[in-house]
């Protein structure tokens, strides 16, 4: 009896743990603002210290998996992550729960491109590969959509470090299934560790996100903030200089040069830089401005979740008969579509009749995006460098999630505290309260109990960035549906021409092709 169907659910769990990760700990920010008195600022690295260390290890995280074997390392990694989940709900303080969050990120990104690569090497026939790949977009999907419902729950009955006990068992789990079921497999060819490129890398990202997160505290016409750009920028074209020199390097910057490639990966970075940006935001307008509880924020985030599953499946299936180019630049487009009309969003918004049908939309969007994009990024390398393909996914999913979290939070937190202080200028606030107010919305929110003024300043103040953030993100989208339309090859998959090579006797080492 073939292994195959158990191997994915192994993988798939894993997957989703680690992605449920990265918007559980959402739904949980409102509590952790008044539990642990934490700002915007803390709040947007407990968030993307996750998904910082996510994104600049995963390159890295990939080809050691291919060297050491993918069954130990997704071990390991489960384990790791397991462990750092159970510390993180013991910490009192937003510096101990940061540093618990990058310590998570750095298992993530073991575990994410390993589950990849076992995708890649246990299902070899492309059809068979390509309807793996839909399910496991779904998981990671689910995951990531989910994440505000399981916490919510939580939530409503514990206090938030149940969102991290709740990861514990279920790692400990997936450990179990891999250690049953997933096979063992490994490139022996890999080369070392590509230590420059290493380094160079995760120096570049964290100056990145840093500037990114900070410019609302320094000013993003600071000098602070306008140098930290300039270093970022300077750190990036330094690693694309070692990338081309260093003799085994981390990451072939040439595969950039192949559109499938290149294209793909820049509209998975739009597609989770939209999502992650949203989910930030739209838990806290729940909650903050809606009054909904966690558990009701949850739930009304389910219909993301639902439409990202079905989209994730429905993409694997159209995107052989109509093209990875028609199905990506079509998700991209309704993306933007979607965050343009979220933009449109009020205080007062029916949730059934608009924010229903704005989420489904955004949904579908992202699911067509996610795994069309995934497969025209593992066609260009072979099985046995599945790992490299895989992590370089990965990093893209993260780096948008990364980015997005980090330049919406920022500019919502710029925006909304220059409104917020705008709005409450005649009231009778002292200087401390009021910048603490600016700072840290949860602050406000306790402080509208006291004072109704500062209610609806902080109704108001808060739409007014959230409007203005799903503008940019819907630009960001619209203009990534057009580069997808003209930089993606327009070509569809032929499955008689495929059979009649494999007839033949003859390799297929790249999906056959016909023209449009």
């Amino acid at each position: 009896m073939s292994r195959k169907p158990a191997i994915l659910a192994t993988v798939c769990l894993a997957a989703l743990t680690i992605n449920l990760d990265t918007t559980i700990v959402n739904v949980a920010l409102p509590s952790l603002a008044r539990e642990l008195d934490a700002g915007t600022r803390d709040l947007l690295w407990i968030v993307d210290g996750y998904n910082l260390a996510f994104a600049a290890l995963v390159l890295a995280m990939g080809s050691i998996s291919d060297r050491i074997g993918r069954r130990p390392a997704l071990v390991a990694g489960l384990a790791g992550f397991a462990a750092a989940s159970g510390a993180a709900a013991l910490v009192d303080s937003s510096a101990a729960l940061i540093a618990l969050r990058f310590v998570m990120g750095v298992c993530a990104a073991l575990i994410f491109p390993t589950t990849l690569s076992i995708i890649a090497n246990a299902f070899p026939d492309r059809r068979e590969r390509a309807g793996a790949l839909g399910v496991w977009g779904a998981a990671v999907g689910m995951g990531v959509a989910l994440g505000p419902i399981t916490g919510g729950f939580l939530l409503e009955h514990f206090s938030w470090h149940s969102v991290f006990w709740a990861l514990v068992p279920v790692g400990l789990v997936a450990i179990g299934m891999t250690l049953a079921f997933v096979p063992e497999s490994r490139d022996p060819g890999v080369p070392a560790l590509d230590r420059p490129g290493l380094v160079v890398s995760v120096a570049a990202l964290g100056t990145l996100t840093w500037t990114i997160i900070e410019a609302p505290e320094h000013g993003w016409s600071s000098l602070t903030t306008l140098a930290g750009f300039a270093v970022a920028a300077l750190l990036i074209a330094v690693f694309v200089r070692v990338e081309r020199v260093v003799e085994h390097p981390m990451l072939d910057v040439t595969l950039f040069l192949d559109r499938r490639f290149s294209a793909a990966c820049g509209a998975v970075t739009v597609a989770f830089f939209a999502l992650f940006g949203f989910i930030f935001l739209i838990t806290q307008f729940f909650q903050f401005v809606r009054d909904y509880s966690a558990l009701g924020t949850g739930l009304r985030i389910l219909p993301v979740a639902i439409s990202i599953a079905v989209a994730s499946v429905a993409g694997a299936v159209l995107a052989p008969r109509l093209g990875t180019k028609r199905v990506v630049t079509t998700g991209l487009a309704l993306l933007g579509a979607a965050f343009l009309w979220i933009s449109t969003m009020t205080v007062e918004t029916s949730y059934a009749t608009t924010m229903v049908p704005q989420m489904v939309l955004m949904g579908l969007g992202l699911g067509l995006v996610s795994t069309p994009a995934t497969e025209s990024i593992l066609q260009v390398l072979p099985p046995a460098r599945a790992g490299v393909g895989s992590a370089v996914n990965d990093a893209t999913r993260e780096l948008g999630g990364t980015l997005g979290v980090a330049v919406v939070g920022s500019l919502f937190s710029s925006l909304y505290g220059d409104r917020l202080a705008s709005l409450l200028e005649g009231a009778r606030l002292d200087a401390a309260t009021l910048d603490r107010a600016r700072e840290s919305v949860g602050f406000a929110d306790a402080l509208a109990d006291r004072a109704p003024q500062v209610s609806d300043a902080l109704d108001v103040a808060f739409v007014h960035g959230l409007e203005t953030a799903c503008v940019v993100i819907g630009l960001l989208c619209l203009v990534g549906a057009v580069a997808a339309a003209v930089a993606l090859p327009g070509h569809r998959y032929d499955p008689l021409a495929e059979a009649a090579l494999a007839g033949a006797g003859a390799d297929v080492p790249e999906p056959a092709v016909s023209a449009r």
